[in-house]
């Protein structure tokens, strides 16, 4: 019955301190938002608003994304449409030859990771420098991001400080956060000021006004844009929203429900490019059209990737990111991954408690707990359920369809409370693996009902 995801989850849960640790530092970022939420009286208000916007931009999609590439040329912006991740990634490398480019700074960009166009580019000879701390240091390690928000998150100070003297030629033994930090920093000064090229991910696309906005807590972006002549946007087509009053409200949402701050250090607006510099915006479709399309699952671009699904999926908090199979983890990833192939990511759907707290934080209301639910109903038709899920379901549904089987099943239920261990916790019951059977009662509920024991 273990599935890709559970074995990787059992190598995970192997190094126990790691993953409480993992447990209980996402717990708290849940309960920063939590705090946050409270202290806003309008908070379920700000969540329904954004439910609704969200909802009325992607059902008029055609118009928005027309508006907004409109405006952006108007301010001067080049404007590129890309299909998928080929044509998203050809159309920068084209970009960045015309200009000569041979290293381009980066900011954080979850569109960029699922279009893999860094190793693409690096195949053409363009050197890709991340400039977030967490995604340089996961590049340094040659890994990938565990979380959409804190990509390093999962990795210890002293696994930095052992990968910093490595790479950047730190002082020996010295693991402390603040000097990690700076040279972080002097190293990347250098990659700022020797890079031809910045690109940027986009947190919102104004349609009104043409605008990008990038929401950081370390400035990276600014960097990334202020110092390069050309500045290059990868934006997926759910980003864009009609209006800055749209914005105020995920604004308002977006960091609080991320990472429990009331706003991000910098939200960063780029309408134009700079004097004597130039500004690209690539709108990237890869399979978002298709999405819209989805009658049951056309929710899941409403996400505004806050990562408050992954840090409090009591699934994802126990078993780590790279437990999956899609680069996205958490329920969001889920669904996404579901999305982008079926049968490939099919074995995540049962990385779900359905105990639908995703869908209680969800700033945007996206109901990823029941889009999980429909993707295991799907299984079967997909040749992809478990065949000794659908034996013990099969058996149950003989059971329950026959009362008098069930009511002597339930009678004779207690004998398990003294089975010999190695009856009960075997290779044929994955469930008991960490896990203990309750104690069965003397007496069914069933029982005492029909005794009148219960009133």
């Amino acid at each position: 019955m273990s599935t890709l995801h559970s074995k990787a989850a059992e190598t995970f849960l192997k190094n126990a301190g790691k993953a409480k640790w993992h447990d209980a530092t996402f717990w708290s970022v849940r309960t920063k938002r939590d705090n946050m939420a409270m202290n806003l009286e309008e908070w379920e208000q700000l969540r329904q608003m954004a439910s609704d916007i969200k909802r009325h931009t992607i059902t008029h999609m055609d118009h928005y994304l027309d508006l907004f590439a409109t405006n952006a040329e108007k301010n001067g912006v080049i404007v590129h449409w890309a299909k998928d991740a080929k044509e998203f990634n050809e159309t920068v490398l084209q970009i960045l030859r015309q200009h000569d480019v041979k290293k381009m700074v980066k900011s954080k960009s979850m569109l960029t990771e699922e279009c893999e166009m860094n190793p693409f580019l690096e195949k053409n000879g363009i050197e890709v420098v991340e400039t977030d701390l967490g995604e340089r240091i996961i590049q340094l390690m040659h890994s990938k991001p565990s979380h959409i928000v804190m990509p390093a998150i999962h990795i210890t100070q002293e696994e930095v400080g052992d990968l910093f003297r490595k790479e950047l030629g730190s002082e020996p033994d010295n693991n402390d956060p603040t000097y990690l930090t700076y040279c972080a920093r002097m190293s990347l000064r250098n990659e700022f000021m020797t890079s031809q090229a910045g690109m940027t991910g986009a947190n919102f696309g104004v349609a009104e006004t043409g605008d990008i906005v990038v929401c950081t807590n370390e400035g990276n972006a600014d960097m990334s844009t202020s110092m390069p002549k050309l500045h290059i946007t990868a934006i997926g087509l759910e980003k864009v929203i009609p209006d800055y009053k749209s914005l105020a409200v995920f604004q308002r949402l977006l960091c609080r429900s991320g990472t429990g701050q009331p706003t991000t250090t910098y939200t960063s607006h780029f309408r134009k490019a700079r004097p004597d510099a130039e500004m690209h915006i690539i709108l990237v479709d890869n399979g978002r059209s298709d999405i819209i399309a989805d009658r049951d699952h056309w929710e899941t671009l409403k996400c505004i990737r806050c990562g408050s699904c992954m840090n409090t999926c009591p699934v994802y908090r126990r078993s780590g990111g790279y437990s999956y199979t899609y680069f996205i983890p958490g329920p969001i990833g889920i669904n996404l991954g579901m999305l982008r192939d079926r049968y490939t990511h099919s074995e995540n759907v049962s990385a779900c408690s359905l105990c639908c707290s995703c869908d209680n934080v969800c700033p945007a209301k996206v109901n990823l707990s029941e889009q999980i639910y429909l993707w295991r109903q799907k299984l079967d038709s997909l040749q992809r359920a478990n065949k000794q899920k659908k034996l013990m379901s099969q058996g149950m549904k003989f059971i329950f369809d026959r009362p008098a089987l069930y009511s002597t099943a339930l009678k004779f239920a207690p004998l398990v409370n003294y089975a010999p261990r190695f009856a009960v916790y075997n290779g044929l019951n994955e469930w008991g693996k960490g896990r203990e059977l309750p104690t069965f009662a003397k007496e069914s509920f069933q029982t005492m009902w029909k005794k009148g024991k219960v009133k």
